[in-house]
């Protein structure tokens, strides 16, 4: 029996341990393009569009470099990616990526955070014969365009007390942590070193599910301070193994790591919200500074240097006509991008903050956005998705130009220029992620389940 095998043959008797991801193309799922004919022609579908009897969504794979999806059984609405080792900008197929996700299982059932790694993730443009891509990019040298075309999934669990409301994975020191919010209104941080190795050994990676391995995993830190329940929680990029959460009630507490391997927790909460925030993201370049978001419809900029009840610097009152879900700050620019229950994604300049006006509006999407985040790398691009079941990619250097006819379909006259490319096929997204070294990857998460995807927009 092939490995494969014996990986689809344990994701049976243990639900997700290991399985076959599947390429999303094959089947008829939602996707870009209707491929029914109107007199000879391909047509466009749009979100929200009504199909004839006759006619069904196919994907366009031509739109897509790659496209690949899994399911967990339980759906993980929250993950984040693992920082590894195989280098930077990785294009070179087939690619691995190592994902960690947490479960959101009924009460009946036992939740966990489990530890993926999805290799062999092949392309889904086919070269031609010729040696061109149907992208029209050429594939190296060092690719096998004969290989096995299965992607495997791998994953090892460690059990964990109730639904995984978000979590967020950091490198501290020569350990990989993992800090989860439970919906039982605690705060654990994981240390992953062993999953993580028991997933590059597929005799350890079987003893470890055999002997039920992550049952027995405590957390290395446990902060218990929090009235509520909440979602927001980021690991800050320029201080490692510093972190901030925010819960349902209002407040957020600081967490820095100390000289014993464990966290001290500022017990004061910052003051400022006046309603349960919903994102925490800490600033890419200046320590000690963070954003957040909240359903009181405020964005607010921290210093938490300051005492508790002053660390608010900035605040967008009415930032969005309702609650504000989520925000995502920029790598490279001061600009940070909100999404919230109006469906509304608006771009806010820091520079600019106080005169409460964003300096970009997109209303798009026809639901509550879920996610947001900007490209690690290209400053203007950013995607979002939300409860349309959509994700859309943007490029905010794009302008309109009215000499240009190639918006004569009345379908797509009225879009923004801006708007790069949609991506369906997955139901209530919740949550997406930029891979910040594989190139133009985007990983997403929805009750039904992952997709991994490039597209040739980016």
């Amino acid at each position: 029996m092939s490995e494969a095998d014996e990986q689809m043959e344990m994701a049976e008797d243990q639900n997700i341990e290991d399985a076959e991801l599947e390429n999303a193309s094959d089947g008829d799922d939602d996707e870009e393009l209707d491929d029914e004919q109107e007199n000879g022609k391909e047509k466009v579908y749009l979100p929200g569009g009504k199909l004839s009897n006759d006619e069904e969504l196919v994907c366009d794979e031509s739109a897509y470099i790659m496209l690949h999806q899994a399911n967990t059984g339980a759906p993980c609405l929250s993950f984040d990616i693992v920082t590894d080792p195989l280098g930077d900008d990785r294009e070179t197929f087939p690619l691995t990526a190592y994902v960690v996700a947490g479960t959101q299982a009924a009460r009946t059932h036992v939740n966990s955070v489990i530890v993926m790694k999805m290799s062999n993730l092949t392309r889904t443009s086919k070269p031609s014969a010729d040696g061109e891509s149907e992208d029209d990019e050429e594939v190296s040298d060092s690719e096998d365009v004969n290989e096995d075309q299965t992607p495997i999934l791998s994953s090892v669990m460690i059990k964990h007390p109730g639904c995984v409301n978000r979590l967020r994975v950091t490198t501290f020191g020569s350990s990989q942590y993992v800090a989860s919010w439970s919906e039982m209104g605690r705060v654990h941080i994981y240390n992953i070193n062993e999953q993580l190795a028991a997933l590059e050994d597929s005799r350890a990676r079987k003893a470890y599910q055999q002997n039920s391995s992550g049952d027995g995993v405590k957390p290395d830190f446990t902060f218990s301070g929090h009235q509520k329940e909440g979602f927001a929680i980021d690991w800050c990029p320029t201080t490692r193994g510093m972190l901030a959460t925010g819960d349902c009630r209002r407040d957020i507490h600081i967490w820095r790591p100390n000289d014993k391997g464990a966290w001290n927790v500022d017990q004061r909460p910052l003051v400022g919200h006046t309603d349960s925030v919903e994102d925490i993201q800490w600033s890419p370049n200046e320590a000690n500074v963070l954003a957040s978001c909240s359903v009181d419809k405020s964005i607010r900029i921290w210093d938490c240097r300051a005492a508790p009840s002053k660390a608010c610097m900035l605040t967008a009152g009415n930032a969005h006509e309702s609650d504000v879900n989520v925000i995502s700050w920029n790598r490279n620019e001061p600009l940070i991008a909100s999404g919230g229950d109006d469906g509304v994604l608006h771009i806010w300049d820091l520079r600019q903050f106080q005169s409460n006006k964003p300096v970009a509006t997109f209303k798009h999407h026809t639901d509550h956005i879920t996610t947001v985040e900007w490209h690690p790398k290209e400053s203007t691009i950013l995607a979002s998705g939300g409860d349309d079941d959509q994700i859309a990619l943007w490029d905010l250097s794009v302008e309109k130009d009215d000499g240009d006819d190639a918006n004569d379909d009345p379908n797509l006259k009225d879009l923004p220029p801006q708007l790069l490319f949609i991506h369906q096929g997955q139901n209530e997204i919740k949550e997406l992620h930029w891979h910040p070294q594989l190139k133009g990857v985007i990983l997403s998460t929805a009750h039904s389940g992952f997709n991994v995807f490039r597209t040739i927009s980016v």
